[in-house]
């Protein structure tokens, strides 16, 4: 069952409610005025963390000759007349045919 207790009490040891809340020695404070209930002092749920990046680190080797194939890959991609060196530089096709 939550523990009660007054407006006044829940004023003067606001800190210590919430640090006893925080630290789950109490589930849940009702603050009652009048002896009637007006709030429950809980803890936040904490939000669920995504995928942290870098978990692998240290456990998977890349080759040093990774992106071997990058050219390769492009020409597949762009066709023969790929050229590199215009598409890292920005051009487009039309520069090329000038």
């Amino acid at each position: 069952m939550a523990t009660t207790v007054n407006m006044l009490d829940a004023k003067t040891n606001l800190s210590r409610l919430v640090d006893a809340v925080e630290k789950g020695l109490e589930p849940e404070i009702v603050i009652a005025r009048n002896g009637r209930p007006a709030a429950r002092l809980v803890p936040v749920e904490a939000k669920k963390r995504g995928v942290r990046l870098g978990v692998a680190e240290g456990k998977i080797h890349i080759p040093d000759d990774f992106d071997r194939d990058d050219e390769l890959i492009a020409k597949l991609f762009y066709g023969e007349d790929f050229d590199e060196e215009a598409f890292v530089r920005g051009a487009d096709k039309a520069d090329k045919e000038e």
